[in-house]
């Protein structure tokens, strides 16, 4: 009470008594999305929601929706009559486009309406009608009660093709409830604080004004903070946001952060084994990785590096080389010592590779462009509205340091954009005006290191079409004709053939309780897929599990004078894999060889010359050897009149490039331009591309 006997109200509890709001005591937990005591009530810390869109229900608007406008309905032929009825009632017509239908009728057709229709449903041989009055549900809402009935997880996953990911309505995005949101420091809350670049966070940190008692309290708290971020612009992350979702993470970038919370840690004594810390990584940044890597070793660790990155093993104090050829052509050590001394061994390929002895040449003639294809107005993520000429017909590098915005350019617009052009793909495009170009595209294909199969059942056989002919040639065989078997006889997914207490797989899987799956021998085909039945058809004297654990090199001379298979099977040799057997698992092989066996299914088709092919760093995993195989299977689709982009750091690769497009000059927000194109004899005279400056060294 005031002097004027005014009531003022106070709380010992942290509440307001006008709007009710009440403050528990301030906890970390209530600064966690992942706890439920800091987690928006609206999307529990997700930050989003999935909701059904109607643009991706309605893909196509010329279409009418008697014609199939409604994507998730196809052709049932139930839901077009229950349509028909609803048109008719509402008074539009079905076989109107639905770009010309009014909003008000398209609104009842996607959510519905309470008025009783009369409905007519006829039987699909018309032998029998039905007529009775209901609401109409709406094709929304209907997919929205279906979605959370059912149990299925395929059909829901197929129901998910019609949604799109929004922000949450409540928190947007943020997270975090208004309670925690509504405390600062330094005037930002903490979702703004963690949306800030390591870069930027660094600064913020630094410049944070706090006054003596706080300082006293933050003092080692701040110490901790500032190190971190330390760590992780010393292997190269500065341009990385604090809350980027772990699910966009390159591999390199999952790796390199597993690594400065190592340096962190500052133990001794400790053994770390790295594979391929270099991925993704731009020369500038690697050099700064093996710098972190030897303080690593300087505090008293041990690392042990797999890598084929010329600077990561020259840096190195031991080096350990396999071979001499790959698969069943290697397994021994060709060498062991130290880096000046590998550069002398004459049986090492990483040797003579290294010294110069084998290279990989700089070509005598850069293709020129036939015509450009041109991005307009890029600006997803950290693109600044840049427009891009992509060239046609040659062989094109997208270059620049990590986190410089080439994979947003060439991923998710360019290719994303052709996806949704050409397939009609559900995708969406980044952030972009427009894309023109010269000469007509009809096919786009992203060749990437992802398993050509996810079950032992897939194969580099059936993958590039090579078991089809086998089969066929099995087919016609003397014995198989006696017996009247066709070409399914001998394939191990179709019962027949196969052996039935395995169905074909030659494993049986037994599953194990809290532990992985184990995958044992099949007693009765002995792990050869097939019945004793057709095991005794022969070509060659050799029965058709027989072929399948031929290595591709045998199989090559086996099948000599059958030119279909012999072509095939050339194909793979030719990009090194004619170590790897017909039916080796698709589990079994790494992301290069996947790779290489997709690039070799494109090579064996006939090419219409007006193809986009899109790699992102291939060399990943690749010795100079099979870098050296790779750009000669990538040469030759450019020369049946192909377009190729690489999205790489790798100096072989940029070197041999018709055309360079150079991003930069940083990563993060300060990336996202065009620094150099052209030629790379014309990219290395640009003094602002640090892409140019370590290209001068290898041309």
């Amino acid at each position: 009470m005031d002097d004027d006997e005014n009531e003022t109200l106070f709380s010992a509890n942290a509440a307001c008594p006008d709007c009710g709001i009440n403050f528990e005591e301030m906890q970390p937990r209530m600064f966690s999305f992942n706890n439920p005591f800091g987690a928006c009530g609206e999307c529990h810390g997700l930050g989003f929601r999935q909701e059904f869109d109607s643009d991706l229900i309605i893909p196509d608007k010329s279409l009418s929706l008697m014609d199939g406008a409604v994507a998730c309905y196809g052709n049932d032929g139930w839901r077009m009559q229950q349509i028909a009825s609803v048109a008719k009632h509402v008074g539009f017509d079905i076989f109107t486009p639905v770009k010309d239908l009014k909003e008000k009728d398209l609104d009842v057709v996607l959510y519905g309406t309470n008025k009783k229709i009369r409905y007519k449903y006829v039987s699909k041989n018309r032998d029998a009608s039905y007529n009775f009055y209901g609401d109409f549900e709406g094709v929304i809402p209907q997919l929205e009660r279906l979605y959370h009935q059912t149990k299925s997880d395929y059909r829901r996953k197929e129901m998910e093709k019609f949604m799109r990911i929004l922000p949450c309505p409540k928190c947007e995005g943020r997270r975090l409830k208004d309670e925690a949101l509504a405390v600062t420091l330094g005037g930002k809350n903490i979702v703004e604080i963690a949306d800030l670049s390591i870069n930027d966070s660094i600064s913020f940190f630094n410049c944070l004004k706090l006054d003596k008692n706080q300082m006293i309290i933050a003092k080692q708290v701040l110490k901790e903070i500032n190190s971190r971020l330390k760590f992780l612009d010393d292997v190269g992350l500065n341009y990385l946001a604090m809350s980027r979702s772990a699910g966009t993470l390159s591999g390199g970038e999952a790796q390199r952060i597993r690594l400065a919370t190592q340096i962190g840690s500052n133990l001794m004594g400790v053994l770390y084994v790295l594979d391929e810390p270099s991925i993704g990584l731009h020369q500038r940044d690697n050099d700064r990785l093996i710098g972190t890597l030897k303080r690593l070793r300087d505090l008293g660790n041990t690392l042990i590096v797999v890598e084929h990155d010329e600077g990561m093993m020259l840096s190195s104090d031991h080096v350990i080389d396999l071979g001499p050829g790959a698969g069943i052509h290697g397994g021994d050590i060709v060498f062991e010592g130290a880096p000046v001394k590998l550069k002398k061994s004459e049986k090492s390929l990483t040797g003579l590779y290294l010294c110069g002895k084998k290279k990989i040449d700089v070509p005598d003639k850069r293709r020129k462009p036939k015509g450009f294809m041109t991005i307009v107005g890029a600006s997803e993520n950290n693109l600044k509205n840049i427009d891009v000429s992509i060239p046609e017909k040659v062989f094109t590098v997208v270059t620049g340091v990590s986190g410089s915005g080439k994979s947003t350019l060439v991923h998710e617009i360019l290719y994303k954009a052709f996806m949704r052009r050409i397939y009609n793909s559900k995708d969406i495009p980044g952030s972009h005006k427009d894309i023109l170009a010269d000469i007509p595209i009809d096919r786009v294909i992203l060749v990437d290191q992802s398993p050509i199969g996810r079950t032992p059942r897939s194969n580099p056989a059936t993958y590039t079409k090579v078991f089809d002919e086998i089969r066929e040639l099995f087919a016609k065989t003397k014995e198989a004709k006696v017996r009247g078997y066709k070409p399914g006889r001998f394939s191990f997914n179709v019962s027949g053939g196969r052996c039935e207490n395995c169905r074909g797989d030659g494993l049986i899987k037994i599953e194990m309780n809290f532990l992985p799956d184990v995958y044992v021998e099949c007693e009765e085909c002995k792990g050869t897929r097939y019945n004793d039945e057709t095991l005794s058809v022969t070509y060659n004297g050799k029965n058709i599990s027989e072929i399948l654990n031929m290595t591709v090199e045998e199989a090559h001379s086996f099948f000599e004078n059958i030119p279909k298979i012999k072509g095939k099977l050339q194909t793979l040799y030719d990009v090194g894999l004619g170590y790897i057997k017909l039916g080796q698992s698709a589990t079994t092989l790494s992301g290069g060889e996947a790779q290489r066996i997709k690039l070799t299914r494109e090579l064996s088709k006939r090419s219409t010359g007006h193809t986009v092919y899109i790699l992102d760093e291939p060399t990943t995993g690749l010795h100079f050897d099979d870098v050296k195989r790779l750009l000669d299977v990538l040469q030759r689709l450019v020369a049946k009149g192909n377009s190729v982009i690489v999205i790489e750091h790798n100096l072989d690769v940029i070197k041999t490039a018709d055309y360079i497009i150079d991003l930069g000059p940083e990563g993060g927000d300060n990336g996202g331009e065009v620094i150099a194109k052209g030629t790379p004899e014309e990219v290395v005279q640009d003094k602002h591309s640090y892409t140019g400056d370590y290209l001068k060294k290898v041309l």
